[in-house]
C-alpha cells in the first residue's frame, strides 16, 4: 500500500508527510522519479494509441 501512496505523492495526487526528513539528495531522487513515471506513462499511452489504430 505504501507504493500507491508514494506514487500519489509523485504525481501531485496527495501531500507530502510533513514529518519526513528533508534532504536536498532525496528531493533530486524524487524529482528523478517524477521524470521516469511521467515518460513511462506517456509511452504507454502512445503504445496503446498505435495499437488501437
Amino acid at each position: 500500500m505504501s507504493v500507491i501512496k508514494q506514487l500519489a505523492e509523485y504525481l501531485y495526487l496527495r501531500k507530502k508527510d510533513p514529518n519526513r526528513p528533508k534532504s536536498a539528495w532525496i528531493g533530486y531522487m524524487h524529482g528523478i522519479n517524477r521524470i521516469s513515471l511521467l515518460i513511462f506513462l506517456l509511452c504507454l499511452v502512445i503504445l496503446a494509441v498505435k495499437l488501437l489504430r
